[in-house]
């Protein structure tokens, strides 16, 4: 039962990515894009947290917060450089 589950959770993961990467070559701006690299951002760091459950290594878990604090902060910049400039 386990086993279908992490199955089906990873076949979910694989189709918001894909998802995710027509967003980000269709989309009509760039802030469409830049949700897209978010979106895919937080896809992957669901994605290392169920590797991490899987290969019961729970370092990656440390691994996905910090990349997802990252992400957050990178989101941030490029935010505050669309609307202003830095």
């Amino acid at each position: 039962m386990a086993d279908t589950i992490l199955n089906l959770a990873m076949f979910i993961i694989m189709v918001a990515i894909s998802l995710g990467i027509y967003r980000l070559v269709k989309g009509p701006s760039v802030v469409d894009r830049v949700i897209a690299v978010d979106l895919l951002t937080l896809i992957s760091i669901a994605l290392i947290a169920l590797i991490a459950h899987i290969s019961s290594r729970f370092i990656y878990i440390d691994v996905a917060l910090v990349y997802g604090l990252l992400s957050f902060l990178s989101v941030l910049a490029v935010a505050r450089y669309l609307e202003r400039g830095l």
